[in-house]
């Protein structure tokens, strides 16, 4: 008997139902010697402090270096304390079972790094010992199944996988408990910084800061408009004149001599390539420039195609297929021939001449770059249309041919002031033809000109001066900002650091999405319109932490780097962990030894569980540990309690005669504010002053 072990109970049907395991039990498929059972996601993660027995936000017991680390059943919060999930103890009582019936495991998650941690964990977990063989596919159709079920991999082949899943998985836990307890410590409030996360708010927080400081200019430029040959065109002065009464004069002058010379002309032919095939993060940011989707709102649209065998793995980092692959390309694009939305872009391509740019063994990662199945939907929700129209066009444009076009560059000269005007005539369509699609998108505007030769007087038809402005630097987007992400080697101001860490990126395709998610839920962003802009809250975590290695953009992709290597088996994955406890030892102690505004606040010790330190903050009083979780409300009937009165409700059991407090009804009353018992807070009245009213 076999066990196999998917990622989700959808996968495990479509495997069940090929391997003849059709006997549904709780938990689990039987049948033809097979047990197909399934996670939910990350069953079992690392654990958490009080897990070890660790006070939480206290100075004294950080930095919390774990040897070994513990693995525990996936958590859930449940009144005011995490407990372990009831579908998460279940299911891996279920799998613990179908397991130990089993001679040899076959390993179906997602066939990826967090995929392979995600067995790795719950076998480890479980103390298993039994053989495991790896099942690792690109796409869920039939096909695609039995040729991975006909040419298993030894699960050892994917020991440097699981390391650099378990290096990335400890690492984040290192940073993001130590560093968001220090901080938390030394700033008196609730805060998350994160190995990732951090840098990437530092990206949003410093560009924003770049655009909110930028001084604004104006300058004025000279526009004229001209004819030859029924052809209307317009040049630009190259001079820039910062006010506005020169360029007046200047478009008087020239408007008075009624012609400008040609005195250059410069063609030249241009081959543009088409693109590659898209990876996540690619079609990430396609999508939030053509659809206005999030990352997130991609992903799971892109997973849902995925899991409905209409296109290959999504969390894919690469845009290229290997040479194997190339055979199957004319099925593909013949399966989108018989469709309407397609049949033209098809006929536009070369049958025998497809380019072969995207065919490179070297650049596919973990999986090759985002293709359609022979599977052609009929009918899909309207964003996951749009989704499939977008991986499909871009096969076809990526087996196009190039794009010829012939630029033209032109200057004239009116009263020895220099004019210059571009055109561009498409030699080719090539690639660009398949959506008809001719325009640069972030390029200047090119225009037909007509033929034009050195010395040619050109009549000025009109003149006009233009008001125009400097342009800050742009807010992201989360196009913008996944592009940061995808490329954070440039961010660097270092030549050297810059060129050895050209195109490493911080986070992963697979994880960029939800690291941008975080910092939504933790309310360090927030979008306006469509660009992301920090909160106060995520300035005031910027400001902080911005000179701090914790916010260093290089040294997260440098660690992105190193995990590659791991998962290479190019690296050894104890050094990586070495140098991650001495960096989290390192930044916890910077973060406890800063001063922070606020440092001058009572140091009061949270009423009900009597062990940790109570954050103060403007609007709330709150113990930081989670399993607690006591908090106070300053603003009571609306009157904000003082520093003093808080001092004397925690410390004194019991507020002064608080004045002017309103009721539901309107109106006004006198109390003190009190502990009870519990530690909950109720009010008592001054039995004088309450005979009086």
């Amino acid at each position: 008997m076999k066990a196999v072990i998917a990622e989700k109970p959808s996968v495990a049907r479509e495997i069940a139902a090929l391997l003849g395991a059709t006997d549904k039990k709780d938990g689990y498929l039987t049948g033809n010697g097979y047990q197909v059972t399934w996670a939910f996601g990350h069953l079992v993660g690392l654990a958490m402090p009080e897990d070890y027995g660790l006070p939480g936000f206290q100075r004294e017991a950080l930095p919390i270096l774990p040897n070994p680390f513990l693995l525990t059943v996936r958590k859930v919060k449940k009144d005011k304390a995490y407990v372990p999930d009831s579908g998460a103890v279940k299911q891996l009582k279920i799998i613990e079972q179908v397991i130990n019936r089993s001679d040899s495991i076959i390993v179906a998650t997602d066939a990826g790094r967090e995929g392979e941690l995600i067995f790795r964990y719950i076998y480890e977990y479980l103390k298993c010992s039994k053989p495991f063989q790896r099942l690792w596919i690109s796409s869920l159709t039939e096909k695609a199944i039995k040729q991975g079920f006909d040419n298993l991999k030894a699960g050892s082949d994917f020991d440097g996988l699981y390391q650099a899943g378990q290096g990335r998985s400890q690492a984040d836990w290192l940073v993001g408990i130590n560093a968001s307890q220090a901080l938390s410590i030394a700033g008196r409030g609730v805060y998350s910084l994160g190995r990732v996360q951090t840098p990437t708010l530092a990206l949003i927080c410093k560009r924003y800061l770049e655009n909110k400081n930028f001084n604004v200019k104006k300058y004025w430029q000279i526009q004229l408009g001209h004819r030859k040959e029924f052809v209307d065109f317009k040049s630009l002065s190259k001079t820039k004149w910062e006010e506005k009464k020169l360029a007046d004069n200047m478009l008087k002058a020239v408007g008075r001599a009624g012609t400008a010379t040609v005195t250059g002309v410069e063609n030249k032919t241009v081959s543009e390539q088409p693109p590659l095939l898209f990876d996540l993060t690619g079609l990430q940011k396609e999508a939030n420039k053509r659809l206005f989707l999030t990352a997130e709102e991609t992903l799971n649209i892109a997973q849902s195609l995925y899991e409905k065998k209409l296109i290959t793995y999504p969390r894919t980092g690469s845009k290229y297929i290997p040479e194997d692959i190339w055979a199957e390309i004319p099925a593909l694009v013949r399966s989108l021939e018989a469709r309407a939305p397609y049949k033209e872009a098809v006929k536009k391509l070369k049958w025998g001449r497809f380019n072969k740019r995207i065919v490179n063994d070297v650049k596919v990662t973990d999986h090759h770059g985002l293709l359609i199945t022979e599977t052609v939907p009929s009918t899909l929700p309207l964003n996951e249309q749009a989704i499939y129209d977008m991986i499909a066009l871009r096969l076809l444009e990526a087996l196009s041919q190039a794009c010829s076009k012939e630029i033209t560059d032109i200057t004239l000269q009116a009263l020895h002031y220099d004019f210059t005007l571009k055109g561009c005539k498409i030699l080719e369509p090539g690639w660009r033809g398949i959506k008809g699609n001719f325009k640069e998108e972030d390029g200047e505007p090119v225009q037909e000109l007509p033929d034009l030769k050195v010395s040619d007087e050109l009549k000025i038809k009109e003149a006009s001066v233009l008001e125009k402005k400097t342009k800050p630097p742009v807010l992201y987007n989360e196009a913008g900002l996944l592009s940061a992400m995808e490329n954070a080697g440039k961010e660097i101001a270092n030549e050297d650091e810059r060129k050895a860490l050209q195109g490493i990126g911080i986070g992963t395709p697979a994880t960029r999405a939800a690291i941008i998610e975080t910092l939504f839920k933790r309310d360090y962003i927030k979008r306006e319109k469509k660009s992301l802009i920090p909160t106060e809250k995520g300035l005031q975590v910027y400001e902080v932490v911005k000179d701090k290695r914790i916010a260093d953009v290089a040294m997260t992709a440098e660690w992105e780097m190193a995990l590659q290597k791991i998962e290479n088996n190019e690296a050894d994955a104890t050094d990586f962990h070495q140098s991650m406890k001495a960096y989290a030892s390192s930044v916890t102690q910077e973060l406890l030894s800063m001063n922070i505004a606020g440092q001058n606040q009572p140091e009061l010790t949270c009423p009900k569980c009597k062990s940790h330190q109570l954050f103060i903050r403007d609007k709330v009083v709150k113990c930081p540990d989670e399993a607690c979780n006591w908090l106070l409300f300053r603003n009571i009937c609306g009157v904000q309690l003082s520093l003093s009165e808080v001092e004397n409700l925690v410390n004194k059991g019991k507020t002064s005669l608080i004045k002017g407090m309103k009721s539901k009804a309107g109106k006004k009353f006198d109390a003190h504010i009190v502990l009870k018992d519990n530690s909950e807070t109720s009010f008592e009245f001054d039995n004088s002053t309450y005979k009086k009213k």
